[in-house]
């Protein structure tokens, strides 16, 4: 049983010491000197007395200052012969803004850069507290510490050790290179020893990147089994950075990385993983993700994207990610206030069972102009745009291995007048050219073009009302008579098969995502918006609307809401509250049974302790969007602070459709000034045929202090009298 306690304490002193950048390197000998011709000090005090001819004593409320080091003490005595100063305490040092040293006596040089401190305590950043027998100062960018005890955790009795602390014979804290260097270090929990170390690197508090270990993790995979990951940091220069971490775990050997690096003009970030493990795939597994942004000249941004993997189950398995499509691509693009302009290049690679990356669109090109112009004569705003796509696929069978490219030219006024009453009267008005060359397709095989003119007047009327109490009503009636010419054009539908009707394009004549697909005949719309402004923060907004047509749109699915002649009815709704909740919702119902089509709703409260979310999402049956069923979700996440130092959270996602829960986890955080520890756990409960179901659960420990993150004193343990 001993034994079996003494391993865990290994385990855990490993854990706690690997909590913080740190690394076995060797400690400085010989600190160097301080400069010469250093700025005279300035001494104040309440009294002052002179002994002999070389003595000078300061007594009472005694301050030195020198550069940006400021001493105060009880009584200082100036010795001119030996040009130092002897110290009575209390003393207080303030070596800049980050260190404050606490002594009870000592000798220091005129330039308080040199000398001893007897029964010292240095703490830095307000974090870290080393106690020492005595320190010394040594060139002002070293400071010497003897039989130290050193800890970020608040000591509020001298009989109470702390809750983590690390004994050593000697430390030497490096002013400008912001490092600790600890010599025959132990690692104490609760004054029990745990870990010996010869040599110690930490950074101090003020120190943001740092070479060394980075906080660990013990990792329990259902499918992998127990693990360990222990990141190592690697500082390359002020501009980039690399972070390796092995994984270990009794059915995988991993190794994680992440590289980055930033430019005048912009920044990369890569990373990735590469595994030899046992799960039944055959050789070396591994994933790549990178992405840069660059600031170029004129205006222009450049972008890039890249993602691959060994293999669909990768990602899952080791939960990097959820993705099921992967997009690799570069962009060029340019935004003005009148003007954009954009370019992009992008390969896909499906990770979904059942889809094969051959016969989908993998390859996709696309450019884009858009201008707006503002004609003083007739007024209003003209714009002007031109669209090329190009999307192929490597399958070379007809049907299912369709290239097609798309060309877009398009001109569109729009004016807005203020009528008589309020009501606010708009036109737009239109043409657009559209041409197709379609190839592996024996049905739609060659190039095809079409003329689409269009036009459409909106209504609105917007009616206010403020009451006595500051609360604003704005009621809007909405309506709209549109007509699209041209004839309909037999091409695929590649890029518009999934369609959204909401109250973005409520009045909008066309509701198809991209221009493949354009309405046809007269259509028309309906609707009313009623939005409150509170002056105490409760704001609400309710659209209702539905859209006519002359004749059914053949393109449209049965879940898009807009099938036959009239669509769905839609219902959006938003309310925001002063005490943080805040609700999302929209439906389209059939407007003959009014039974629900498709549903969405978000719900959110969050104030001080608690934050809590709901989603819920409905899709019909619908076969033209691979859809075979109703499809059905329920999601809750949130977090609640039990107590001082105690938070949980949770996640939980359940398919209503099919009566199973989908994925549920929950963790547990304990947090105070000198320590975090997490525990957690977690299940995705879906299976396919290249993934199975897994649990993972988590432990990790981390050391605060050491590092430049910021501090929530909400969570720091106070002393109680």
């Amino acid at each position: 049983m001993r034994a079996r306690w003494r391993s865990f304490g290994l385990v855990l002193g490993a854990l706690f010491l690997l909590a913080a950048p740190l690394s076995a390197q060797d400690t400085p000998r010989d600190p160097a000197a301080a400069p010469a011709g250093a700025a005279p000090a300035m001494l104040v005090a309440d009294r002052l007395s002179v002994s002999g001819r070389t003595r000078l004593i300061a007594e009472g409320h005694v301050e030195v200052i020198q550069g940006t080091t400021r001493l105060r003490a009880q009584r200082i005595v100036y010795d001119r012969q030996g040009d130092t100063l002897e110290l009575t305490g209390p003393i207080i040092i303030d070596d800049g803004e980050d260190t404050r040293i606490l002594a009870d006596s000592g000798e220091l040089s005129t330039d308080l850069e040199r000398g001893l401190l007897r029964g010292a305590r240095m703490v830095l950043d307000k974090r870290v507290q080393l106690a020492a027998n005595q320190i010394d100062r040594v060139g002002g960018r070293y400071t010497q510490l003897y039989k130290v005890a050193a800890t970020s955790c608040r000591i509020c009795a001298s009989d109470t050790p702390p809750l983590w602390q690390i004994r050593a014979k000697r430390v030497v804290h490096d002013k400008e290179g912001k490092q600790l260097y600890f010599d025959q270090a132990q690692v104490r929990v609760l004054d029990v020893p745990i870990l010996w170390v010869p040599r110690l690197r930490l950074p101090d508090p003020t120190q943001t990147r740092a070479t060394g270990f980075l906080i660990p993790s013990l990792y329990q995979n259902s499918q992998l089994g127990l693990g360990a990951r222990v990141p190592y940091f690697i500082r390359i220069g002020d501009h980039r950075d690399l972070t390796l971490t092995p994984y270990i775990a009794e059915h995988t050997n991993t190794l994680e990385w992440r590289y980055r690096q930033a430019y005048r003009n912009g920044r990369i970030e890569f990373k990735g993983a590469i595994s030899d493990d046992t799960l039944g795939t055959s050789g070396v597994r591994g994933y790549l993700f990178g992405k840069g942004r660059f600031k170029l000249r004129n205006d222009f941004r450049l972008g890039f994207d890249i993602k691959a993997t060994s293999d669909r189950a990768y990602l899952l398995e080791y939960d990097y990610s959820g993705q099921d499509r992967l997009r690799s691509g570069i962009d060029l693009t340019r935004v003005r206030r009148h003007e954009y302009i954009g370019g992009e290049l992008s390969r896909y690679k499906t990770l979904r069972a059942g889809e094969v990356s051959a016969t989908l669109p993998t390859m996709v090109g696309s450019a884009t102009y858009e201008k707006r112009l503002f004609p003083s004569r007739v007024g209003g705003q003209l714009a002007l745009s031109m669209d090329l796509l190009a999307h192929g696929r490597s399958s070379s069978l007809p049907t299912v291995g369709r290239d097609v490219a798309r060309t877009e030219v398009a001109a569109d006024w729009r004016r807005t007048w203020t009528l008589p009453g309020g009501l606010r009267a708009g036109l737009q008005t239109g043409i657009a050219f559209d041409g197709f060359d379609i190839r592996q397709d024996p049905a739609t095989q060659g190039t095809h073009g079409q003329v689409t003119p269009h036009a459409a007047v909106t209504l609105r009327w917007p009616l206010k009302k403020t009451t006595p109490g500051g609360v604003t009503h704005l009621l809007q009636p909405l309506a709209m008579i549109g007509w699209t010419g041209g004839n309909r054009l037999n091409v695929p539908n590649d890029e518009s098969t999934r369609v959204e009707f909401d109250e973005g394009n409520l009045l909008s004549l066309s509701h198809f995502p991209a221009a493949d697909r354009r309405e046809r005949g007269r259509t028309a719309a309906i609707g009313i918006n009623w939005n409150r402004q509170g002056a105490g923060g409760w704001n609400a907004d309710l659209t209702l609307g539905q859209v006519f047509f002359e004749k059914a749109q053949p393109d449209f699915t049965r879940s898009s809401g807009l099938q036959g002649t009239e669509s769905d009815f839609l219902v959006a709704a938003q309310v925001d509250s002063p005490a943080g909740l805040g609700l999302n919702a929209r439906g389209l119902f059939d407007a003959d049974t009014l039974t629900l089509d498709k549903a969405e709703a978000r719900a959110a409260w969050n104030n001080n302790g608690l934050s809590v979310g709901s989603s819920y999402i409905w899709l019909t049956q619908d076969l033209d969007e691979n859809r075979l069923a109703d499809q059905s979700e329920w999601a809750i996440d949130g977090s609640y602070r039990l107590s001082r130092h105690w938070t949980g959270r949770a996640d939980w996602r359940y398919d209503l459709a099919n009566d199973q829960a989908s994925r549920a986890g929950v963790a547990f955080e304990y947090r105070n000034e000198c320590v975090n520890i997490e525990v957690s756990v977690s299940r995705r409960f879906t299976s396919s045929t290249i993934v199975a179901p897994s649990t993972n659960f988590g432990f990790t420990v981390g050391l605060s202090g050491f590092s430049a993150s910021s501090i929530d004193d909400s969570y720091a343990r106070t002393c109680r009298k």
